[in-house]
């Protein structure tokens, strides 16, 4: 089996190469930066531009499936500029895949996986969400993600199965929000943000890596949440994390008021409240490592995992 991966640098773009390269399932992968395409045996890099719509097509022979993670980190102020840029390097990547699949006589793909993100569904501090859940978030967020999401149903058109992975928080030292949540904590002030009640959905890098896997194994098709299976509350959350590090919390809550100033619109992403289960993940035979808060943070802070930061990368999905 061969996989194509775009995105394969960035944060779960490593830790899904790594399980793949560990069941001994080859990686092509796509990357902006020339200087990022090395080639091996199980491992050849090529070179695209989807915000022109460039792309070596080579990069399809002999793949079976792909897996887009591509996408500027919506972590950044949202300025018109960036939100411009996040919904388009989303839509531009999967439209120039499209295009390049659609002239492809031979093409041996038979289903595309692609990230999606858990802030489809509406923010709500009551609701259980499952994949059923049709109604869509009335923010930026809910609709990158529906846009996304429409966009791989795109091929279908060509005959390819599609899988769609709405990611929650995504738990790593290595990059994403955890050292971001981090910092405060460890320079005594770590607070919960807003009122501390709204849920906060998440998951440990590995047991993500392994979901993208399981799904292309066994050829799942639709929706799957991208969670772990005890979503907790940003109050829990700040204080297993204080106590994973090791650090008091003494301050109170972060004011929503001064959350709004800081970051502006993007306050929003530590502000809304999305509880989402897991159970069809479960349902299907998956079984997480990491099942709740404190065994996830007790790995990642663990001395086996105290290694350096990732390199910021154009192509990481946060």
């Amino acid at each position: 089996m061969k996989v194509l991966i775009t995105g394969a640098t960035g944060l779960v773009g490593q830790a899904i190469v790594k399980v793949l390269h560990e069941k001994e399932i080859a990686v092509n992968y796509l990357t902006t930066q020339k200087r990022k395409i090395v080639q091996s045996e199980t491992y050849n890099g090529f070179y695209w531009n989807p915000s022109k719509g460039k792309i070596d097509s080579a990069c399809f022979k002999g793949v079976d499936a792909i897996i887009n993670l591509a996408g500027t980190s919506i972590a950044k102020r949202w300025t018109p500029i960036h939100k411009k840029k996040i919904l388009s390097s989303r839509i531009n990547s999967l439209q120039t895949l499209y295009n390049a699949l659609e002239k492809e006589d031979t093409s041996t793909i038979e289903l595309l996986i692609s990230a999606s993100a858990i802030g489809i569904y509406p923010n709500s501090l009551s609701q259980f969400y499952n994949e059923q859940e049709s109604k869509v978030d009335n923010s930026f967020v809910g609709e990158v993600a529906q846009k996304w999401e429409a966009k791989a149903d795109t091929f279908k058109n060509l005959g390819i199965e599609v899988s769609k992975v709405r990611i929650g928080i995504v738990l790593s030292t290595q990059g994403g929000a955890l050292p971001q949540m981090a910092k405060p904590v460890k320079k005594y002030a770590g607070a919960p943000v807003g009122s501390g009640d709204q849920w906060q959905s998440w998951v440990h890098i590995d047991d993500l890596a392994q979901m993208f896997v399981f799904i292309l194994e066994n050829n799942l098709n639709g929706v799957y949440n991208g969670v772990a299976p005890n979503p907790v509350t940003n109050a829990k959350m700040t204080k297993e994390l204080a106590r994973a590090l090791d650090y008091p919390l003494w301050l109170p809550n972060v004011p929503k008021v001064l959350l709004k100033m800081l970051l502006g619109e993007m306050s929003y992403l530590l502000l809304a409240s999305h509880r989402v289960s897991s159970k069809k993940m479960e349902n299907e035979g998956f079984d997480f490592q990491y099942p709740n808060i404190c065994l996830a943070l007790q790995d990642l802070y663990s001395e086996k995992n105290s290694k350096a930061s990732l390199d910021p990368v154009s192509e990481e999905l946060v």
